[in-house]
């Protein structure tokens, strides 16, 4: 049966045996008017609902017994037994209605003229004949064909009013999870009891207080269950091996059921807003349109309370901040009509709620305007920052854009509390934002705030609990392994798919003892707190788990590390860790700052690339750089261990000879003390190249300056501010090993390549690469170079061009390429650090075959091939 119908027929039902009871005791007190103005009330709902769902015979009837009932109130009729009699009449057609409805979902034919007629005629004020009156029912079809099905409807409620603290408990539909709420009310459903009883008779109302009071003892048991199944794992071959497994089975059974009586849909947070959007259209003077998706799905009735302040906010601002007023939409090409978009769905054991616009976006001018005024950051540090991180001081206090104090904003509070709520209940916040085209909220918050899952973490001999919620992944570091801990200022690191993950040490942040001292072995806890990563290094890892979460003893309430306890299957407490609250004390992430740091992984989205560069000292004449995706490991070696091959300084590294290489040939090695190196690999060699000091890992634009006149360099470019030496990378490779761009080369396979970029490095670094791949590579500085191999004749099998260069970019050279006579069908693949689905977008609009993000060799290699093989199978 339909929800909805469902929803009419029990409510209805409900209304209808008040109204029983209420008529009798207006007969009796005819001059009340709280009492016949609750059944008048009773009687147009019953009517509305009726019309609402497109039931006109139901309609039909209610309305005319409505009728009676307003010259009643209106003091135009008395109040007599005959009038009674009548609207109980048609009150029994109603049910008898209902029940026939109930058991076909449709509504019964018939003709209720008479009954209406006698009503109309009292309305009026006239006087039915008192046979008429006797009538009992509507036509005696209609009694024939449902007193079956009527029967239980009559008897299936006390009569009394429901409460809009109580809960709605159907005995029909447990096992789907369905749960239907009006005002505090949910619905829970059970198994049919048995065959014809009616809709109403299923449902039963409880207070909400005694569900929350079933879901604290169902809690304990979920508590008690783990205690059990513990002692169970230290005891084999036990004879309460199955009944304690069936206990754990019924348990999870029975607090899913109970958690699903708490489920609401999130639509009810969202019932409110229609009417907002309106008043803020009118306001605001413009054209408004709200779209809800996923209404129906369905969060804790606790998650749904806390978040639905914030949920209004944020279509508040929306609505006022991110969409333009009609002229400017259209002079902007948009319709003159903005849309705020909500939706919601489940996703890993949490919700994710998106609200979203088409406005103008985020003004990054505005922020910056107002960041430098309030002193929150200086021009140079904005400078380092990308956009979003400059899009988060909107979180910050205090923080507004608006020109000036209206009702609906300027205040500058708002976005703080939104975050500050939504991390309370463990959630994220996370904001995306595109000049032009709109901003973007996504909320990710946990299902239910009573029961979660855990991961259980060990350090210093002190057990704690992560919410899975926040947990990426799990990675195992040790020294003779491809993932081990580096450090860079004393901060530890670790490299994982080619990016820098910053960690954090739970025993140096706690205080747990003595500083934590290396071990051969030790495991990271990936988390994610918004757009942030960072490591969390314990000692061991054991399972995850369901705990039951209470709230932080008053003690402890001000550290923020902490987010609640727990009591194990062992009966031990142990504190459950808040990411939000470690990345913040750890300072590489402050609610205060109103954003993130993403150190070693930022990507600047400002139009220029920026490159990652690993910052070092060698030789004692100023910093040098070298590109760090280039830079397979940063290692400390001990010099007492260095050895001599054919003249050369090698080391035993990971069970082979890795020589050893100086940025100066005539600097002699120490042999005492320890040195930086850093690792190049490719395949199964290396090669160390020696430094004095590993200074840092910044993110610049990489702008050669000045060209090289020595060996081993590209050139000079100014990087943090200061002019800094950026190495040949394949140089030094070939002094470790003559052949290192050679022996491993492939047979010619007779493919040609052009290589355009205007960066000498990249086409120094990518010409061997390619060479030993088996292609003959020819490389120019400019998009116009190689437009004139094209008017000369040259011809390649494929091309390979950079997307930022100065003059042409390499979009208007695909284009220029495309539109060509002789170049037109040659396969082009971009080269670039942008890799964003907009790039990719306009990449394949422009005419490039594929993207390929720079530095990652092993995808070009391959790109190469596959491209190539399906112009092959074209031909």
């Amino acid at each position: 049966m339909d929800d909805l119908l469902s929803e009419f027929l029990t409510e209805t039902t409900e209304n209808l045996s008040v109204l029983d009871l209420e008529l009798v005791r207006l007969e009796q007190n005819p001059n009340d008017p709280a009492l016949l103005g609750n059944i008048f009330r009773l009687v147009h709902t019953i009517k509305g609902t009726c019309g609402f769902l497109g039931l006109p015979r139901l309609e039909a009837v209610a309305h005319a017994g409505e009728n009676v009932l307003g010259k009643i109130r209106d003091g135009e009729l008395s109040v007599t037994p005959e009038a009674i009699s009548l609207i109980l009449e048609s009150l029994d057609c109603v049910k008898a209605i209902m029940a026939a409805l109930e058991a076909t979902e449709a509504e019964p034919p018939g003709d209720d003229s008479d009954l209406i007629a006698r009503l109309n005629q009292l309305a009026s004020g006239g006087t039915p004949d008192a046979a008429d009156i006797s009538h009992a029912a509507p036509a005696a079809p209609v009694i024939e064909q449902v007193a079956e099905a009527a029967a239980p409807v009559d008897e299936a409620l006390e009569p009394s009013a429901p409460s809009d603290e109580s809960v709605i408990v159907s005995t029909a539909q447990a096992e789907e999870g369905e749960a239907q709420e009006e005002h505090h009310a949910a619905e829970v459903r059970q198994p049919e009891p048995g065959k014809e009883t009616s809709v109403a008779g299923q449902s039963i109302r409880v207070n909400v207080d005694l569900l929350e009071n079933l879901m604290t003892m169902v809690s304990e048991l979920v508590l008690t269950r783990n205690q059990l199944m513990q002692i169970l794992r230290s005891q084999k071959d036990s004879e309460f091996t199955t009944p304690l497994q069936r206990l754990s089975h019924v348990t999870t059974e029975l607090q899913e059921g109970v958690m699903k009586t708490r489920m609401q849909p999130i639509g009810n947070a969202w019932a409110k807003l229609p009417r907002l959007v309106r008043d803020l259209a009118l306001e605001l003077k413009k054209k408004l349109d709200l779209r809800m998706l996923g209404a129906e799905t369905e969060l804790d009735r606790q998650v749904l309370e806390m978040i639905k302040d914030p949920l209004t906010h944020m279509v508040r601002n929306s609505a006022d901040h991110g969409i333009e007023l009609p002229a400017e939409r259209v002079k902007a090409g948009k319709p003159e009509q903005g849309t705020v978009t909500l939706n919601a769905y489940h996703e890993g054991g949490h919700i994710v709620i998106e609200i979203s616009d088409d406005g103008r976006g985020l003004p990054l001018d505005k922020i910056k305007k107002k960041i430098l005024g309030n002193g929150l950051a200086t021009e140079a540090e904005l400078a380092a920052m990308t956009d979003q991180q400059i899009q988060q001081f909107i979180f910050r206090a205090g923080f507004s854009t608006a020109a000036q104090v209206t009702s609906v904003s300027g205040r500058g509070v708002g976005m703080d509390v939104v975050r500050t709520n939504i991390e309370k209940i463990g959630g994220t916040i996370e904001l995306k934002s595109a000049a032009g085209k709109g901003s973007s909220f996504i909320i990710k918050i946990p299902l239910t705030l009573a029961i979660v899952s855990a991961l259980i973490v060990e350090c210093a001999g002190e057990r704690f609990a992560i919410p899975q919620i926040s947990v990426v992944e799990l990675v195992r570091a040790a020294a003779n392994s491809e993932n081990r801990i580096e450090h860079l200022h004393d901060t530890p690191v670790l490299r994982l798919r080619n990016r820098l993950l910053p960690l954090v040490s739970l025993q140096d942040l706690l205080k747990l003892g003595k500083p934590r001292a290396e071990s051969n072995e030790t495991f990271i806890v990936v988390a994610q707190v918004g757009t942030y990563s960072f490591g969390i290094i314990v000692d061991r890892v054991f399972d995850t788990e369901e705990i039951v979460v209470k709230p932080v003893a008053p003690i402890l309430r001000e550290i923020t590390m902490f987010s609640g306890n727990t009591i194990l299957g062992d009966g031990s407490v142990i504190m459950i860790l808040d990411p939000n609250g470690i990345a913040a004390a750890s300072g590489e992430k402050t609610v205060e700052e109103g954003g993130v740091r993403e150190q070693a992984t930022a990507r600047a989205e400002k139009g220029v690339e920026r490159t990652s560069l690993l910052l070092f000292r060698a030789g004692g004449d100023g910093p040098k750089a070298v590109p760090l995706a280039l830079v397979a490991r940063l290692e400390e070696i001990d010099l007492q261990k260095i050895e001599g091959s054919n003249g050369k300084p090698v080391v035993q590294y990971r069970g082979k000879l890795m020589p050893l290489v100086t940025i100066d040939p005539s600097y002699v090695i120490d042999k005492e003390g320890r040195k930086p190196v850093l690792v190049f690999a490719d395949g199964d060699r290396s090669m160390g190249l020696v430094v004095d000091e590993i200074l840092d890992i910044v993110e610049e634009h990489l702008a050669v300056e000045l060209a090289a006149e020595k060996h081993g360099y590209i050139g000079s470019a100014i990087i943090g501010g200061k002019a800094t030496d950026v190495i040949d990378a394949g140089y030094f490779l070939t002094l470790a090993f003559e052949d290192w761009f050679g022996s491993n080369a492939k047979e010619d396979n007779g493919k040609r390549v052009l290589v355009v970029d205007d960066s000498p490095f990249f086409r120094n670094l990518l010409a061997p690469l390619l060479s030993v791949a088996g292609y003959e590579v020819t490389t120019v500085e400019s998009a116009d170079r190689a437009l004139g191999l094209c008017e000369a004749g040259e011809n390649f099998d494929i091309i390979i061009s950079d997307i930022e260069m100065p003059g042409m970019n390499g979009f208007q050279f695909a284009e220029t390429v495309r539109n060509s006579t002789r170049w037109q069908d040659m396969p082009i693949v971009a080269l670039s650090s942008h890799t964003t689905p907009q790039d990719l977008h306009r990449g394949r609009e422009v005419g490039f075959n594929d993207y390929v993000a720079k530095f990652d060799r092993d995808a070009l290699l391959h790109t190469l091939s596959e491209t190539l093989s399906l112009q092959k199978g074209a031909a």
